[in-house]
C-alpha cells in the first residue's frame, strides 16, 4: 500500500478524517501499536503536504491526464507499443547501432576502437509473481539472456535490481537471487552486480516485490529485426511460456502447468546456433513474448518495412501441449500471449541447416511462415488469410485481466493526443534543462 499516495489523495480532497483513515489502513497491514501507526500516519501527511504543490520546471512533473491502466501500458498491446514509440522520441537520435527507435529486444553499440558489437538489455519481473520470488527470478533472468541471444550475441554477464516493500520478508531477496542464479549456473553466465532496495522506502507498506535483471553480451554478427528481407522464411522453436504462462497457471489454480515452463531450451537453441557458425546467415531473431506472435509480427513489420505471413497450424503444433490445453480450456488466445519461443527469420536456403542444428540441441523447430514485400502481418487459418494485428492488450490471462478486457477504449484517439502532448512537453523540458546546465557550467 502506498501511504504517501493515500495521504496526497486525502489532502487534495480536504478529507477531515484523513489521519484516522490512514492510521486504520496502516494497522491493517503493519504489526504495530495504534500509537505508532498514528505517528506514522502523521509523518506521512506532513511529508505529503510538503510535496503536494511543488513549483518549478524541474520539480513539476510532466502529466498527460491518462493513466497507465487506461492506456494499456505494460499490457503488450497497441497502447503499450505506442507508448514505447513515444519513449524512443524522447530519447531521440543516439548514434547507437540499435536503440529504442528500432523496437528491438536490446540496444546495441560498437565497442570503442573495435568491430565488436556490445548488446545491453533489461527485463522487469512479471508483476504477478511477487509472491513467488524464485519463479520471478528464474523467468526474468531467462528473459534477459534471451534478449541478448536473439541479437546474435553470447551473454557474458548479468546484473539484478530487486525492490521489496517495507513489510516483505528478507528471505524473498535470497529466493529471488536463487532463481536468477539457477539460470546463471545452467548457462554459465555469471550474475556479477546489482541493487537491493525497499519499494518507496518507508512510504510503501506491504509485501510487494518488483525488480529486474539486465544482461550484457558481445558479437561480431548482428541479427537485428531491420535486416528482414522479402523471400525470407520464418521459423519458430517450441514454446512452453515463462512468467505469463506461470501466472496464468497460478491464478487459475492449475499449478501443475508451472513445471512445463521450467527449462532453458530457448537459450540452448541460441547457443547451438552461435557455435554452428550459422549466425551470418540469419537475418533476424526474436523471442515470442510481447503480446505473443501478434505483437512480435507487428513490431517486426514496422521495423523492417516488410509483410509477414504466418501459418496457424504450424504455430499451434509447436506450443507445449500441456500449456496449449490450459490456454484453450480458459479461452485464452495463445497467439496473443508470451510463449517464450524463438522466432528466426532467414533466407530459405539456410532453413534446413538452421533446423538441423536446433533439433540436434534437443529443441523442436519448424517453418511457420514467410516474408513478403508490403506492410503488416497476416495469418492463414484453415486456408483463409486473415488480418493478424495486436489487440489493445495482450490476451487476458488472469481473472482480473478478463474483467478489464482486451478491447480498445472508445476514447483511445483522445488519449493518444494527450500522450503525444505530454511526450512533447517532456522533450521540451529536457532541452530547457540541458540548456540551463550548459549555461551554468560555461
Amino acid at each position: 500500500m502506498d501511504i504517501e499516495g493515500y495521504a496526497k489523495r486525502g489532502l487534495r480532497a480536504n478529507d477531515p478524517e484523513l489521519e484516522d483513515k490512514l492510521t486504520a489502513r496502516i494497522l491493517e497491514v503493519k504489526k504495530t501499536t495504534p500509537e505508532h501507526a498514528r505517528r506514522l500516519a502523521q509523518a506521512a501527511i506532513v511529508e505529503a503536504l510538503n510535496t503536494l504543490e511543488v513549483k518549478g520546471d524541474i520539480l513539476e512533473p510532466t502529466l498527460s491526464g491518462v493513466t497507465m491502466g487506461e492506456f494499456g501500458v505494460g499490457s503488450r498491446g497497441t497502447g503499450d507499443f505506442y507508448t514505447h514509440e513515444k519513449i524512443a522520441e524522447i530519447i531521440g537520435k543516439t548514434g547507437a547501432v540499435v536503440d529504442s527507435a528500432h523496437l528491438d529486444d536490446s540496444g546495441v553499440v560498437l565497442g570503442n576502437g573495435t568491430d565488436k558489437y556490445i548488446i545491453v538489455t533489461i527485463d522487469g519481473i512479471h508483476s504477478r509473481l511477487s509472491d513467488f520470488p524464485f519463479l520471478a527470478g528464474f523467468h526474468v533472468a531467462r528473459a534477459a539472456l534471451r534478449d541478448v541471444y536473439v541479437m546474435g550475441a553470447r551473454p557474458i554477464a548479468m546484473l539484478s535490481d530487486i525492490h521489496v516493500a517495507d513489510d516483505g520478508d528478507v528471505g524473498k531477496i535470497f529466493d529471488h537471487i536463487a532463481g536468477i542464479t539457477t539460470v546463471s549456473e545452467l548457462m554459465g553466465i555469471p550474475l556479477i552486480t546489482g541493487s537491493t532496495l525497499r519499494i518507496g522506502g518507508d512510504m510503501v507498506i506491504g509485501e510487494r516485490m518488483t525488480g529486474g535483471v539486465g544482461a550484457i553480451g558481445t558479437t561480431s554478427d548482428l541479427t537485428a529485426r531491420n535486416q528482414t528481407r522479402a523471400g525470407d522464411v520464418i521459423l519458430m522453436t517450441e514454446g512452453a511460456g515463462g512468467g505469463t504462462v506461470s501466472t496464468t497457471a497460478l491464478y487459475y489454480n492449475m499449478h501443475h502447468v508451472v513445471k512445463e515452463t521450467m527449462n532453458v531450451k530457448f537459450l540452448e537453441a541460441c547457443e547451438a546456433l552461435i557455435v554452428s557458425g550459422l549466425l551470418p546467415y540469419i537475418h533476424a531473431m526474436t523471442d515470442v513474448t510481447n503480446g505473443g506472435i501478434r505483437g512480435d509480427a507487428n513490431e517486426i513489420s514496422k521495423t523492417a518495412g516488410m509483410k509477414l505471413v504466418f501459418e496457424e497450424n504450424k504455430i499451434r503444433s509447436l506450443v507445449n501441449p500441456v500449456v496449449f490445453d490450459m490456454l484453450e480450456s480458459l479461452k485464452i488466445d495463445y497467439l496473443g500471449v508470451s510463449l517464450d519461443a524463438l522466432l528466426i527469420i532467414s533466407p530459405q536456403e539456410y532453413a534446413t541447416d538452421i533446423m538441423r542444428v536446433v533439433k540436434e540441441a534437443g529443441v523442436r523447430i519448424d517453418i511457420i511462415g514467410h516474408v513478403e514485400k508490403g506492410i503488416g502481418a497476416k495469418i492463414i487459418i484453415d486456408g483463409i488469410i486473415k488480418d493478424f494485428t495486436p489487440r489493445f492488450r495482450e490476451s487476458a490471462y488472469t481473472p482480473i485481466k478478463k474483467m478489464v478486457g482486451e478491447e480498445e477504449p472508445k476514447n483511445f484517439l483522445e488519449m493518444k493526443h494527450a500522450v503525444d502532448l505530454s511526450a512533447q512537453n517532456a522533450i521540451n523540458k529536457k532541452r530547457r534543462v540541458i540548456e540551463m546546465i550548459k549555461k551554468g557550467s560555461a
